[in-house]
This record gives C-alpha cells, sequence and structure tokens, in this order.
C-alpha cells in the first residue's frame, strides 16, 4: 500500500515510478499479444454461435429450439470464471487436456455466443414482417429473404449492443489469468510477486484496461454515426 508520507520518501517515490516504467511494457504486451488477440478470436467464434443459435431459436423446429436454449440457458446461469475452470481443470479428469489459450477461447466464445444470440434474435424479430412478406412477394426464398433482406437490417439494429459485449469482452479476459493464460491481468500478478506492490500494479493494469476500452468507445461511436447514415 501506499504510505501517508510517500512524497516525503523520495526514495520509496523514486522505487514506484522505476517499478511503474520497467512494467508498463509487459503490461502493454500482454493486453496485445493476449487480451486483444484472444478476445477478437473469441468474439469472432462467438458471433458464428450467435447467430446459428439464433436461428435456431426462431426456426420453429422443436429439436433446434430446445438444444438452443438449453445452451443458452446454462452459459447464462453459470459464472464465466466456473465455465473456464471446468474447461481447463475439469475436462483432464475425463481425459480431455486443452491448453490455456485455447480453453480460454472456447469459454469465451461460448459466453459471447449465448449472450450475443438472444441480442442477434432480438434484432430479427425487431425486422417488421412486412419486409418478409415484401420477400417472398418477389419469389425470394425463406432463405434468401433472410440473406438479403432480414440480416442485414438486422445487423445495423444489433451492433450498438454487440460492440458492447466486445468491450466487456477485453476486460472478462483478465479472468483467463485463473487459468494461466500470460494475459494483462496475469503479468501484474507476476511482477506483483516479485515487487511486493500490489496496489501500484492493479492500478496500472486497471488504467490499461480503462484506455482499451475508451479507444474501442470511441471506435463504437464512428462504427455507430457511419451506420446512421443509411438509416
Amino acid at each position: 500500500m501506499f504510505p501517508n508520507n510517500l512524497f516525503e520518501n523520495p526514495e520509496r517515490l523514486n522505487r514506484l515510478i522505476d517499478i511503474a516504467q520497467s512494467s508498463f511494457l509487459p503490461l502493454v504486451k500482454g493486453a496485445l499479444l493476449y487480451s486483444i488477440t484472444i478476445a477478437l478470436v473469441s468474439f469472432a467464434v462467438g458471433l458464428i454461435i450467435a447467430v446459428l443459435t439464433a436461428l435456431a431459436r426462431i426456426s420453429g423446429i422443436r429439436p433446434l429450439v430446445l438444444i438452443a436454449r438449453i445452451y443458452v440457458s446454462i452459459i447464462r446461469g453459470t459464472p464465466l470464471l466456473v465455465q473456464l475452470f471446468i474447461i481447463f481443470y475439469g475436462l483432464p479428469s475425463l481425459g480431455l487436456r486443452i491448453d490455456p489459450i485455447p480453453s480460454a477461447i472456447i469459454g469465451f466464445s461460448l459466453s459471447v455466443g449465448a449472450y450475443s444470440s438472444e441480442v442477434i434474435r432480438a434484432a430479427i424479430l425487431s425486422i417488421p414482417k412486412g419486409q418478409w412478406e415484401a420477400a417472398y412477394s418477389i419469389g425470394m426464398s425463406y432463405t434468401q429473404a433472410l440473406r438479403r433482406v432480414i440480416l442485414p437490417q438486422a445487423t445495423r439494429v444489433s451492433i450498438p449492443p454487440l460492440s458492447n459485449s466486445f468491450i466487456s469482452l477485453v476486460k472478462d479476459t483478465s479472468l483467463a489469468a485463473a487459468i494461466t493464460v500470460p494475459e494483462m491481468f496475469r503479468k501484474a500478478q507476476e511482477i506483483v510477486a516479485s515487487t511486493y506492490e500490489p496496489m501500484l500494479l492493479y492500478i496500472e493494469a486497471a488504467l490499461i484496461y480503462w484506455l482499451i476500452c475508451f479507444l474501442l468507445s470511441i471506435l463504437q461511436d464512428r462504427i455507430e454515426i457511419r451506420l446512421d447514415r443509411y438509416v
């Protein structure tokens, strides 16, 4: 912890400054190589799962609807950290051992798929039924209407909440430290173990997370403004 007389102790202050400077690059490297990379891959895979799950939910085919509902219920009803522990620590007891990074990607992808599927399903259902009828009236099949008419409109509706999901996912990658993935928070823990300065390192990691999410929020606003031009 920071002592009350920190600024009256130049040696202590200089040590904290040196630790902050020397730890900055390792933390940023952990963020770029692991935190953001895992978030991007997991989000991409999760979106595929989300679209398939959303289409299964609205298909009207009972077995598909049931499977999709059970999947969403399980993922949304259990903590993400528990899911990561089951994948990384639990599956080896069944003879299936998965490395830390693939385990993290699987866990995050399943989480993104479940939550985003509800966003995509709601976006599809928000499209007026007249759009379906208009597509059918010009000879389109269900698949053609979905691909050419409904999904493009649903995409614009779903981008703001999906962008928020991605920003949340970037922060959630810190949970991967619990399964030994060397992402930014794990790096902070390792530096804390050698410097015994938890307050400094965790505040520094928090500021880096905040900066990344702030930049992503600016990008999200730009995308939404561009999409509004076509409304």
